[in-house]
């Protein structure tokens, strides 16, 4: 599949690696796109080894989107790792809000039961789950949103980007899901059920025992209506964030921003995206916290034992979370784009020809 797409996005001049070297701000500052009749034989390939120079590969190769997988295995495996204690307190609010009132009680109830230990409570089954979610959710984001993109062609992309970034970003987490399911599963139950387990080496063998398979799978459905709807949100929020901030905000065009300045509106774009995926997806979130915890309940049983009031539990620990969350994992996910030098589309551009349509140029 990465090798078809591959070549897809070669075929495709709106990823072309020159437009992207006029743009990208990592190329730096440069002159605008060449007129109709083309540079001369010496400039275009000045231009090329300029291209070859400054990207470590072809935008939508197979290695491009190997490494992309790269950036989100470090992305998401280390940021979910890095906050388990506040999604411990948070899942427990979930699963026992009776016991555990409030954020801050939360956590004074957890140190004075489990010590300073307790807090790290499912950090194995986190870092795995997540760290294979990212390499899926990020990968594919970018495989998909090329095939899409061909599907398309220049000028629809243009007009439906949103559209095409909440598409390829719902294809991707419908895999990652699958990838993340059997370790959200162990790590809520190691969180939620004192006197279970304590680590995934023992929790995993007796889940099994007790259910099968379906006690890592049977919270793949809540899974999927909690993180699609956000990841939807991540994706399209993020990279229309990021047009806004570059177009409104920054007072230089991007191709004259440093990579720090670059990376600095990405997390700002992160942290602004990750407080609606929050409230996106947190219904879902409660109802997942609460289905790994029980046994032979179902998701729409669950929905209604909770009720409207009952699946918002935790909200305020989840915006604070997620919103961190996001802006570190784009953050990082950049950061990891920068140090293999892949290419970075920049923000998009009405093509000429759409302009030429619609009777913007002369």
């Amino acid at each position: 599949m990465f090798s078809s797409v591959a070549h897809l996005a070669r075929a495709n001049p709106f990823n072309a690696p020159h437009l992207q070297l006029v743009h990208d701000g990592l190329a730096g500052p440069c002159s605008s796109p060449v007129g109709p009749q083309g540079p001369p034989r010496r400039s275009r390939n000045l231009a090329a080894a300029a291209v070859e120079e400054q990207y470590s590969c072809d935008y939508g190769s197979g290695r491009f989107f190997i490494l992309c997988g790269l950036g989100g295995i470090v992305s998401c495996g280390t940021t979910h790792t890095a906050l388990v204690p506040l999604d411990l307190v948070k899942c427990r609010m979930q699963v026992d809000p009776q016991k555990y009132k409030g954020i801050f009680n939360g956590f004074s109830v957890t140190l004075k039961e489990d010590g300073v230990r307790g807090l790290a409570k499912g950090w194995a089954p986190t870092f795995i789950g997540y760290s294979m979610q990212g390499l899926c959710k990020f990968g594919f984001y970018e495989v998909f949103k090329v095939l899409y993109s061909n599907m398309l062609g220049e000028e629809n992309t243009y007009l439906w980007r949103t559209s095409l970034y909440l598409a390829a970003s719902a294809s991707a987490e419908f895999f990652a899901d699958i990838a993340l399911a059997p370790m959200e599963a162990a790590k809520v139950r190691i969180q939620t059920q004192p006197g279970y387990a304590n680590t995934l080496r023992d929790a995993a063998p007796k889940m099994y025992k007790e259910e099968g398979l379906n006690a890592f799978y049977k919270g793949v459905a809540p899974l999927w209506m909690r993180q699609i709807p956000y990841t939807m949100m991540k994706f399209a929020c993020f990279e229309r964030t990021v047009e806004a901030l570059y177009k409104f905000v920054v007072p230089k065009p991007r191709s004259e921003c440093t990579k720090a300045e670059q990376l600095v509106v990405t997390f700002v774009a992160g942290y602004i995206a990750g407080v609606f995926c929050a409230i996106v997806s947190h219904p879902a979130d409660s109802v997942v916290s609460v289905l790994n915890k029980e046994k032979g309940s179902s998701a729409s049983q669950v929905l209604q034992r909770l009720g409207f009031k009952g699946v918002w539990k935790g909200l305020f620990a989840r915006i604070i979370m997620i919103g961190t969350l996001t802006a570190l994992q784009w953050f990082i996910y950049d950061s990891v784009k920068v140090y293999f030098r892949l290419p970075r589309p920049p923000p998009p551009e009405m093509p000429e020809s759409l302009k030429k349509k619609l009777g913007l140029t002369e």
